[in-house]
């Protein structure tokens, strides 16, 4: 039924995939599936962020979130599964959007809400916006 699954994470908010990764994994085993683990980093290129950082800031976080995600998987996923590690710039939602889209996924599994503010609670607004505007398939693990 899924031949591609795509779990999104923050690295700085366990809530994110604590929950979601068992779920993700339990998929991609009953079918068979790909894991791709996908983060997304800000877009500091933006002029009125960017003049506050570095020129070779963004070079720097893409290597270093990049070192991180691939430790995450190494600690996370086990051998069995097939994994690929996704890393895209921009708003959340937009960018998991995108990215399944670019990737061809057959399913988003994400978290509710990562806990900062009452809104979270309801669902969580990178879940709702992905909820509401993808055009795969989204589990909403809670």
């Amino acid at each position: 039924m899924y031949s591609k699954i795509m779990l999104p994470v923050d690295l700085n908010e366990e809530s994110s995939w604590s929950k979601a990764l068992p779920t993700a994994l339990t998929l991609c085993r009953t079918f068979g599936a790909s894991l791709h683990v996908l983060t997304v980093l800000p877009d500091y290129r933006m002029p009125m962020v960017g003049s506050y950082f570095p020129k070779d800031f963004t070079k720097k976080a893409h290597v270093a979130i990049s070192d991180a995600l691939h430790e995450f998987i190494k600690t996370n996923v086990p051998d069995d599964i097939q994994v690929q590690s996704v890393i895209v710039d921009g708003s959340p939602w937009e960018a998991i959007i995108k990215a399944g889209k670019k990737l061809d996924v057959d399913l988003i599994v994400m978290a509710s809400h990562n806990k900062r503010k009452f809104v979270d609670y309801v669902l969580g607004p990178n879940a709702e916006h992905v909820v509401h505007h993808a055009k795969m398939s989204v589990m909403i693990v809670r």
